[in-house]
């Protein structure tokens, strides 16, 4: 399982024992790549992004991450999305022109010089959009997976969602957040503008929806909107 993805673990083993692991905590890629970089480095930093800080459902997992592979280090960090948002005042904040807006680049920049670490994962797949295709297989390393020039590394490049999900399931890890859109399940991801993030939070988690709602006011209209525009589609059907 993920054969490809640990050869190009190792291979990066060979050159650091440390490595930043950006990690969403809850997401799939997150939680195979955490179980696969730990064994080969003694040094793992996981970097958490959050938009709306100390989300009780996201603290699950890092509580699970935290027993599970106890030797990683956290750092929490705004993610670069926010600072976009202060900057322009979205969903209801104060707008902030003064705010510098900062890239992933950039982001992991700040993060290597503050920590000392070169080396950084992500999970970024071929399968996720043309453009992570196209960067990905731009990389002559012969797995389509090291940037050995910027010191990225992205093991789960070559593989798709139901790869990942198999991975986990075969080895017994927590699943990664989930919601449900008219039936179908999907990863879970922090967007703040989707319904259906949103009512899964109102549904499980209302605390964790309150403190989006706290923090862009706007977003409280949503879920409302949204199933009254439903209403009216399953009407005229």
């Amino acid at each position: 399982m993920l054969d490809r993805a640990k050869e190009i673990i190792e291979d990066v083993a060979k050159e650091t024992d440390s490595v930043i692991l950006l990690h969403s905590m809850s997401g799939k890629d997150s939680i195979a790549l955490m179980d696969l970089v730990y064994p080969h480095f003694k040094r793992v930093l996981c970097v958490y992004m959050y938009v709306v800080p100390n989300l009780s459902h996201i603290n699950r997992y890092y509580a699970y991450t935290k027993r599970k592979y106890p030797n990683v280090e956290f750092v929490q960090i705004p993610h670069y999305g926010l600072m976009q948002y202060r900057k322009e005042g979205f969903m209801g904040t104060v707008g902030d022109g003064r705010q510098r807006k900062y890239n992933l680049s950039e982001i992991i920049g700040k993060v290597r010089e503050r920590f000392g670490i070169e080396w950084c994962v992500l999970g970024f797949k071929q399968s996720d959009s043309l453009n992570r295709r196209l960067m990905l297989r731009s990389y002559k390393d012969g797995k389509e997976a090291i940037n050995w020039k910027t010191k990225m590394c992205y093991p789960l490049s070559t593989y798709k969602n139901s790869d990942v999900l198999d991975y986990i399931e075969k080895n017994h890890l927590k699943n990664p957040e989930r919601y449900s859109t008219n039936g179908k399940f999907q990863s879970n991801g922090v967007d703040i503008t989707n319904y259906s993030y949103l009512k899964y939070l109102q549904q499980n988690f209302p605390s964790d929806l309150q403190k989006i709602y706290n923090a862009f006011p706007a977003t409280c209209v949503i879920i409302s909107q949204t199933e009254s525009k439903m209403k009216q589609e399953q009407k005229q059907s």
